[in-house]
């Protein structure tokens, strides 16, 4: 990609993280640390690979994603606002009573969804139907999912690995958000998934480890994912929670609690300062 392009990447993962933060005051609960993790790879799917069309979000030959990690739905709702598919000022609306912006994401009420989920474990399953359904159908629209490192602890999600091995699901693509840590804690002393890299590998997956906020990193794996025949792909990023807010990077407090009128104000300074940064390079 050009470095405008990467510039304005940047500028809008910023935008996203800014989103959360907002969000999730607003609402008074939430969680906001899995979804800044996962912010560059919202920004990179809505804004450089997914083929959608905000004006037609049911279009059939759209690419799909699940986010298979449902409880981040505030970075996914952050980003779809960003794309054009609901206003952006919406997103203060996020688990208000009779709002369409729930907790977890709802196909049925949020423009852009695709799959409704919340369940951990779930997601992927649904992203293995979509992605044979393409396949019987003979159609070339691509599937891809997001999942916690925490949530491949849940044995469904390894049944659906199996299944996308045996059916040679090439036209699907998990991202695994390796932030290290979960709502407990620790993923590693919680119930370690290490080595995720080689146990993948060994259900018959094509593996890529990378930085995930780097978008030169993921731009480049999505590409080579998208070469790759006879296997489904696996992206293995390596992030940090909370990222770019400093009192919520790297603390598994931040998985589910939203920061506070004192604690909104200092992350809102802080990213806006790096949204200056970003915009005056």
């Amino acid at each position: 990609m050009t470095s405008q392009e990467k510039k304005q990447l940047q500028i809008t993962a910023c935008k996203v993280r800014m989103g959360i933060i907002e969000s999730t005051h607003a609402a008074k609960c939430g969680h906001p640390g899995g979804s800044m993790s996962a912010a560059e790879l919202f920004t990179y799917l809505y804004h450089k690979e997914l083929n959608v069309d905000p004006a037609n979000p049911k279009w059939e030959d759209r690419d799909r994603f699940v986010l298979s990690k449902g409880h981040c739905a505030p970075g996914l709702y952050a980003a779809l606002a960003h794309r054009g598919f609901f206003p952006v000022e919406d997103l203060l609306q996020l688990r208000k009573v009779g709002s369409y912006l729930q907790g977890h994401p709802n196909m049925n009420t949020v423009p852009g969804v695709d799959m409704s989920t919340g369940s951990l474990g779930q997601g992927i399953s649904t992203a293995c139907g979509m992605a044979l359904a393409a396949k019987v159908q003979k159609k070339n629209n691509r599937v891809y999912t997001l999942l916690g490192d925490g949530e491949i602890q849940e044995g469904q999600v390894w049944e659906a690995c199996m299944f996308a091995s045996h059916y040679k699901l090439d036209n699907l693509c998990i991202i695994i958000d390796n932030n290290g840590l979960q709502i407990d804690g620790d993923v590693a002393k919680v119930m370690s998934p290490y080595p995720i890299d080689a146990k993948l590998e060994a259900f018959g997956f094509d593996v890529q480890c990378i930085d995930g906020h780097d978008f030169d990193q993921i731009e480049a794996a999505m590409e080579h994912a998208k070469t790759v025949k006879g296997k489904p792909s696996a992206i293995i990023m390596t992030t940090v929670k909370g990222k770019d807010v400093s009192f919520m990077e790297n603390e598994a407090g931040w998985h589910g609690v939203a920061p506070n009128d004192a604690q909104y104000e200092q992350a809102m300074a802080e990213l806006n300062k790096k949204l200056a940064e970003l915009e005056g390079m």
